[in-house]
């Protein structure tokens, strides 16, 4: 693959609440300025990205694997939602070229991956991109979370792709910093989404090693399980690929509002 000049950053973004950025809510503004921050992001890169690898909260598998479908299909894994969302489209192409080269990436590293050649694009994916890249017209991956939630090893799969950034490939983590079903819309969890926040926020900007042994240990922050109950990480785990990625650029937080009674935020490297 072509080396490029610029080193793409690796970003980790929310992707909101379903399909919230295509209907209506109530209140009508709760998601606009999120979908703002993502119709921008394409304008805050080095360049037009050569391919997108997304690592989506919605996809857990008991490996890392990889979409290998030259033209993935849209998974709707949503439900209760307006009729014409689940005709929402996305006809990004994928790339099986570097889904096998991810997958030998991660085996190097001593992580088990495999390429799955069916596996279409979740809401994790397609919702964003849409705001992000609506032509979808640039290759897109998609990388599941390992479903034993070890942040270790997020931030390890992170590092073993670590290289990709410097070919011109967006490193994505789609998520949310906050993701307690009980805690949206309850005033109550506005300040403890604020205080995980502000350690999710000091924890990214820190220097690179104490960033890795803080988010390793991220279940030891003041809110943390409130934010993210236990076995229900999956939403902050994109995070920590990303932050692996990140090797030894710092972090730093480029987006957050309040959505719902809670914080949440979006976080750059590079």
């Amino acid at each position: 693959m072509p080396i490029h000049s610029s080193r793409m950053p690796a970003i980790f973004i929310p992707h909101g609440a379903g399909p919230c950025f295509f209907m209506d809510w109530n209140p009508a503004d709760a998601w606009t300025r999120m979908a703002d921050f993502l119709k921008g992001l394409s304008l805050t890169l080095p360049q037009r990205p050569s391919a997108i690898v997304l690592v989506s909260a919605h996809w857990l598998a008991p490996t890392f694997s990889v979409t290998g479908a030259t033209g993935p299909t849209l998974i709707y894994d949503y439900a209760g939602f307006p009729p014409h969302t689940y005709t929402l489209d996305y006809p990004a192409p994928g790339r099986p070229a570097l889904a096998q080269r991810i997958t030998a990436l991660l085996k190097q590293a001593q992580l088990p991956a495999q390429v799955d050649p069916v596996r279409g694009f979740d809401h994790g994916v397609f919702i964003p991109l849409k705001l992000v890249f609506p032509d979808a017209d640039i290759p897109v991956v998609q990388l599941s979370l390992c479903s034993d939630l070890d942040p270790q090893a997020h931030l390890q799969a992170g590092l073993a792709l670590a290289a990709l950034r410097d070919e011109g490939i967006l490193i994505v983590g789609s998520g949310m910093s906050f993701h307690n079903m009980r805690g949206y819309g309850d005033p109550r969890f506005g300040p403890i989404s604020d205080e995980f926040d502000r350690w999710l926020t000091s924890a990214v900007e820190a220097a690179p090693e104490a960033r890795w042994q803080a988010l390793c240990n991220w279940a030891q922050a003041p809110s943390a399980r409130l934010s993210h109950p236990p076995g229900a990480e999956e939403h902050l785990l994109p995070l920590m690929l990303v932050a692996g990625a990140a090797t030894g650029d710092r972090g730093q937080r480029v987006f957050s509002d309040r959505v719902l009674e809670t914080t949440l935020s979006a976080f750059r490297f590079g």
